[in-house]
């Protein structure tokens, strides 16, 4: 290692490639990290934590229409658009700078550059004109969303990106996607009075998360005045006279909107980084193609995080930066665990789960009971708000094991983190039966109840 500039150099300074820069100098190697952009990466710049502060905000109108029913008198509200953003700034660029500053605290050099790999052990970065070697090499540059330049009039359509930093609130807005990017941001914009329509290609929103939440959150969000438009996909979008659009569907429609916003999934970020010129293998998709300890085909070259198209989570970046660190620094091979992984959708309400959807299970065992609970949430009862909460359990009939868990309704996400302990320690309904209850809470549903709703033998309800 001696004989290179740094012990090991990263290129992407996102959450997973600052948590390898910094776990790595913390112990003692020389390291270096290179973004080009701004250190943060997706998640703290223009993705989970920028979103979950709109979330927030977004949120404010529902609680002021609910303090009636526990005795408050609101007087009118008004909401003014820049000064959220304005304080989203400033909250970023405070993350923004934490991050710099723990790499550097733990001793490693940052560099405001965008590099690319120039030798399995050069990498040059274009920002200062010269190149560094290292021993090691991992690429950390996450993803963004995907383009559509086959759509006609692609130009004038906004991204999740853009959707953050907009001059002004739009009166209307159309999203086209299903995912959970789509989904959350039509609750944000709907949330902050714009008048919002989801267009989706598939039968139902939100594929790969369990039916039951699927649906249930669809039929509320259409309660709430979001319009759902499904089997659907743009065709053209036209710039009207008066500076508005009008995207044209294949359904028939077309919808007048003030923005068009593309959610319809992410690609890696791979292009102009000199990998084809070294031999990288990459995956059809564009993704850094990756062994189970995220180790390339270059025996000194990693990758982790969105780039490698595995799964596309900040957590998960984290955690395989930590096992990276531990195979390539700590003479301890760690291949990341990707099974049973707990996530959250900041809709409104918000969907928590972890394991197994009903339909999974059902694929894979034998025999499957459901457990399922659907309820008006407490705190609804005095204001007066129509929906419910939606909690369910999937168990495996013949071991008892809890498959899968899945919750939509107030504060999901949180009890979503919890039972990602006990799913992965593979806890059983028995063990669940023999948790007692905190009550009131939303959550005691999950340890109280004993007999399944129904169940699923080789495929079919019985």
């Amino acid at each position: 290692m001696a004989g290179y500039d740094y012990d090991l150099f990263v290129i992407g300074g996102g959450s997973g490639g600052v948590r390898a820069a910094r776990v790595a100098a913390a112990l003692g190697k020389r390291v270096g990290i290179a973004e080009e952009y701004r250190f943060g990466g997706t998640c703290v710049i223009r993705g989970c934590v920028p979103k979950k502060l709109y979330v927030y905000a977004s949120q404010f109108p529902e609680h002021f229409a609910d303090a009636a029913g526990y005795g408050w008198t609101v007087p009118e509200a008004s909401f003014d658009w820049r000064t959220l953003v304005a304080n989203k700034d400033r909250e970023i660029s405070r993350l923004e700078a934490i991050y710099k500053k723990n790499v550097e605290g733990a001793g490693g050099e940052a560099f405001h550059s965008r590099a690319m790999i120039v030798d399995p052990h050069v990498i040059h970065l274009l920002g200062e004109d010269r190149t560094v070697t290292a021993d090691q090499i991992l690429i950390a540059t996450g993803g963004r969303p995907a383009a559509h330049p086959a759509l006609p009039g692609h130009e004038h359509c906004i991204f999740s990106n853009e959707a953050f930093d907009l001059k002004e609130l739009p009166k209307a807005i159309m999203i086209e996607g299903g995912g959970y990017i789509a989904v959350e941001f039509a609750n944000i914009f709907h949330g902050l009075g714009v008048d919002t329509t989801l267009v989706y290609r598939g039968k139902e929103i939100l594929s790969r998360f369990d039916m039951d939440l699927r649906r249930t959150l669809h039929e509320t969000m259409e309660k709430k005045g979001i319009k759902i438009l499904c089997h659907a996909v743009s065709e053209e979008v036209r710039k009207r006279p008066d500076g508005r659009l009008d995207a044209v569907l294949t359904s028939g429609q077309t919808l007048t909107v003030d923005q068009v916003m593309l959610a319809i999934g992410r690609i890696p970020n791979t292009e102009n980084m000199g990998l084809e010129g070294i031999g990288i293998e990459m995956t059809p998709a564009g993704a850094v193609k990756v062994d189970d300890y995220s180790r390339t085909n270059i025996d000194n070259i990693w990758a982790i995080g969105d780039v490698t198209n595995r799964v596309q989570l900040t957590p998960v970046a984290i955690h395989e930066a930590m096992c990276f660190v531990e195979t390539a620094f700590k003479s301890n091979p760690t291949a990341p665990d990707h099974e049973t992984i707990a996530t959250a959708v900041f809709s409104q309400p918000e969907i928590g789960t972890v394991g197994l959807s009903e339909d999974e299970a059902v694929k894979r065992f034998a025999d499957i009971e459901i457990y399922r609970a659907s309820f008006r949430p407490m705190r609804h009862t005095l204001s007066g708000r129509d929906e419910k909460m939606l909690i369910k359990l999937v168990v495996d009939g013949a071991s008892r094991k809890v498959l899968g868990a899945h919750i939509l309704g107030p504060d999901a996400g949180e009890m979503a983190q919890l039972l990602g302990i006990p799913l992965k320690a593979g806890l059983t309904k028995d063990d669940f039966d023999r948790t007692m209850a905190v009550h009131p809470t939303a959550a005691e549903e999950l340890v109280t109840m004993y007999k399944p709703t129904y169940r699923v033998k080789d495929g079919q309800r019985v």
